[in-house]
């Protein structure tokens, strides 16, 4: 029988729940949220110096960072991400060595098949940016794609190939990170909720955490789908605000096969990859469930056009997560601290319709693979933005507060470079990219686009 709750990932719902207390110290820089941005954030602050800590109230790599698909692409991404992506793969092929760990990267590469001439179109317009860019990404025919997959059922028109894309393990890659920061003397703490950030003279100046205060130059956040509700407080004052919802997406993984396929593959209806151990993860292809929350309607007018957009690949998901809304609604931010330190690891079960639909897709497009059995399937909540595009920005005006969110479903691959920026952010006071695309404020300026130039 498979396991429907991730057996082999961290599900608790509670962890570490009284704290140590906080001894009193300052640090140069204080980072709320336990995942890839905000641990890879650390270790490059560490390595330069920086006294830092990491507050994570449950698990490290606990929520999406360890849940993910483990695709690491330039291939399909919004052209406003390709040059920190581009950057981003080669930091990918040296992380072994710099994290001094094994995080199971592999360069194999990354398919996307086309089952018509419109999605092969699709691939071709996108293959102008590659160009632009210089990416290897190329179209193949149908039958150099079917020659690359041994037994792949079905007719296909195409396929996008980009060789030099790749993928990793999520848990162990995020972990590697924080172990990394560690031992470069940041002070990773799991199992410690962050109630609220301090402020002083219109500036942050610390945090509030439920085992004392922190004193702090800085505060990164970068807590995934507790980010825009856990800023609200702030930002309500000032008359901003962060558009930003989250949705379940389920991901299962198989029993073990020999070694087959190197690169990642993406069909349209599922996108699997095989690991080292011979198990495939498989995931729906685009389907996912959006929780249905107050901010659903707090947000209705910047994500309509991504709901139109999607309307045919997302359904409703009514959970504890609308009670908890709702509560927030009504509680504020005493309430989401409550929820916060209920939901230490934010496990949703996963949709088990759509696993097992997944799974029949991939045995059906790869019959050589129809004995395989689904071993377990787990589930991880994803932040979006109305763009599908990350924030990666100062607040503005909170003096030393710094955002990275809104990965929108393709924040693992994105991560080391998502940190490295806000390290640089940080501690430079300037990046070394250009973050104008992944401004703050963009959703309320006139004349923004929401529109997502991906595939």
């Amino acid at each position: 029988m498979p396991c429907y709750n991730g057996c082999t990932r961290q599900n608790r719902t509670a962890t570490t729940p009284h704290p140590a207390p906080m001894t009193p110290q300052r640090y140069d820089a204080a980072i709320i949220g336990g995942g890839i941005v905000g641990c890879a954030a650390a270790f490059y602050l560490a390595r330069r110096g920086l006294k830092v800590v990491v507050l994570e109230k449950g698990e490290i790599a606990g929520e999406q960072s360890g849940r993910n698909w483990g695709f690491v692409r330039q291939q399909g991404r919004d052209p406003r991400e390709l040059p920190l992506m581009i950057e981003c793969n080669r930091m990918w092929r040296d992380l072994p060595g710099v994290l001094e760990a094994d995080i199971e990267w592999r360069q194999g590469g990354l398919l996307y098949l086309a089952r018509d001439e419109a999605q092969l179109a699709k691939y071709e317009a996108w293959l102008d940016h590659a160009r632009n860019h210089r990416i290897d990404s190329r179209l193949l025919s149908g039958a150099e794609a079917a020659a690359m997959i041994p037994g792949l059922r079905g007719t296909w028109c195409g396929a996008l190939y980009t060789p030099s894309d790749g993928h990793a393990d999520p848990l162990k890659t995020t972990r590697a990170f924080a172990a990394a920061a560690r031992r470069h003397g940041a002070d990773v703490r799991t199992g410690c909720v962050v109630e609220a950030i301090e402020t002083a003279g219109g500036g942050a100046c610390g945090v509030r955490t439920e085992a004392g205060p922190i004193a702090a130059a800085t505060v990164l956040v970068a807590a995934g789908a507790w980010t825009s509700r856990f800023l609200r407080p702030l930002l309500r004052p000032l008359g901003l605000d962060l558009p930003q919802l989250y949705v379940r997406a389920t991901v299962l993984r198989t029993t073990a096969a020999p070694p087959a396929l190197p690169f990642g593959v993406w069909s349209g209806d599922i996108g699997f990859r095989q690991r080292r151990d011979g198990t495939f993860n498989v995931a729906p292809g685009r389907s996912s469930d959006f929780y249905v929350v107050p901010d659903l309607v707090r947000y209705l007018r910047p994500f309509w056009p991504a709901y139109r957009r999607e309307r045919g690949d997302a359904r409703p998901y009514f959970s504890r997560e609308t009670v908890d809304g709702l509560a927030h609604l009504v509680g504020g931010q005493p309430a989401l601290v409550r929820q916060m330190k209920r939901h230490r690891v934010f496990a949703p079960p996963p949709n088990r319709t759509a696993a097992e639909r997944a799974l029949t897709a991939f045995k059906r497009l790869l019959p050589a693979f129809a004995g395989l059995e689904m071993r377990e399937a787990w589930a991880g909540a994803i932040e979006v933005t109305p763009d599908e595009v990350p924030v990666l920005d100062a607040v503005p005006g909170v003096r030393n507060l710094v955002v990275a969110t809104g990965f929108s479903g393709h924040g693992f691959g994105f991560g080391p470079i998502a940190g490295r920026v806000m390290a640089e952010m940080i501690a430079d006071g300037q990046p070394s990219f250009d973050l104008h695309a992944f401004r703050f404020t963009r959703f309320a300026e006139a004349g923004h686009s929401h529109d997502h130039d991906a595939v």
